[in-house]
C-alpha cells in the first residue's frame, strides 16, 4: 500500500505541475512556442503538440489510465522544451547556485520514473491498462 501511495504522490506532483503549464497555455495561447519553433525553422503547427504533452498526457498520468504512455509523452514534451528553449542553459547554474534547468529535469526524470514503475493500484485503471 505504501508503494502505491508513493506512486500516487509522484503522479500528482509531476502531472499536476505540468498541467498547470498547459492550462496557462490554454488561456493565453501558444504564440511564444510558435515563435520558438519558427526560430528553429520548424512549422508553427507543431506548437499544438504542447497541449498533448501538457494537458492530455498529464490527465492520463493523474488518472492512472494508460499512465505509462502519458508519462512518456510528458518526457518527450520536456526534451522538446529543452531543445527549443533551454539548450543555452543545459550546463549552467542559476544565480542561487541550483541547476538552471532543474524544473525541466525534475519533470523529465519524474515522468521517466512513472513510465518505468507504472501508476500503482490507486488509479482509475487500478494498475491495469498500463
Amino acid at each position: 500500500m505504501q508503494e502505491d501511495l508513493g506512486k500516487l504522490v509522484l503522479r500528482v506532483m509531476v502531472a499536476g505541475l505540468i498541467m498547470a503549464h498547459g492550462v496557462h497555455k490554454l488561456l493565453t495561447g501558444i504564440s511564444g512556442i510558435e515563435a520558438m519553433l519558427a526560430a528553429h525553422n520548424l512549422p508553427a503547427m507543431l506548437g499544438y503538440g504542447v497541449y498533448l504533452g501538457e494537458i492530455v498526457a498529464p490527465a492520463m498520468v493523474l488518472l492512472g489510465l494508460f499512465a505509462r504512455v502519458g508519462a512518456l509523452l510528458i518526457a518527450v514534451n520536456m526534451i522538446v522544451a529543452v531543445a527549443l528553449a533551454g539548450m543555452d542553459r543545459i550546463a549552467m547554474l542559476n544565480p542561487m547556485g541550483g541547476y538552471a534547468l532543474e524544473l525541466e529535469a525534475a519533470f523529465l526524470l519524474g515522468a521517466i520514473a512513472i513510465a518505468l514503475m507504472g501508476p500503482g493500484r490507486i488509479s482509475i485503471a487500478g494498475g491495469r491498462w498500463n
